[in-house]
């Protein structure tokens, strides 16, 4: 695989991946034990505009979805996680894809040590009309904005030369 000018080697784009992954973690659980000591679970704080602190749990994906799904939702992360991984090592130097893989997969495993942890997910962020979500779940968003975008540069790159 060539790397092109403005791409990063195959060993820092992998570096920065897992400094944001790392990063998102630390930063996910270490916001969820702060709203967990500081609310009790199923209560509420309200902070701004009716924007709230929460402590709920999520047994499903993305905004409550596959609510108690179990092996179901276990089945869907682990085909995007792999998905995700198999598209960034057959594209790793591809201009800024390191930024979505790290988002993805530091807001995947911010769910997933939850998961293990407690069995659910814990969300701590109420806007209004809008369910529950915590870090992870931003970063995984983002992610996926940010991924699509990188993808249609890329494609647009290659078409017009």
């Amino acid at each position: 695989m060539s790397v092109t000018p403005g791409s990063l080697s195959v060993r820092a784009a992998w570096t920065r991946v897992a400094i944001l992954l790392a990063v998102l973690v630390a930063v996910d659980q270490i916001l969820k034990e702060v709203v967990k000591s500081a609310i009790a679970r199923g209560g509420e704080e309200a902070v701004i505009a009716g924007i709230k602190l929460v402590n709920v749990r999520n047994s499903g994906v993305a905004f409550g979805q596959l609510q108690d799904g179990g092996a179901i939702v276990a089945i869907v992360i682990a085909l995007a996680v792999t998905a995700l991984l198999a598209y960034f090592s057959r594209h790793v130097t591809q201009r800024l894809l390191w930024l979505p893989t790290g988002m993805l997969l530091g807001g995947a495993l911010g769910n997933i040590i939850d998961r293990v942890r407690e069995g659910a997910v814990v969300d701590f962020v109420k806007l209004p009309y809008w369910p529950a979500f915590n870090l992870a779940d931003v970063a995984i968003t983002f992610g996926v904005i940010v991924l699509l975008f990188v993808i249609e540069k890329s494609d647009g790159a290659r078409g017009s030369s």
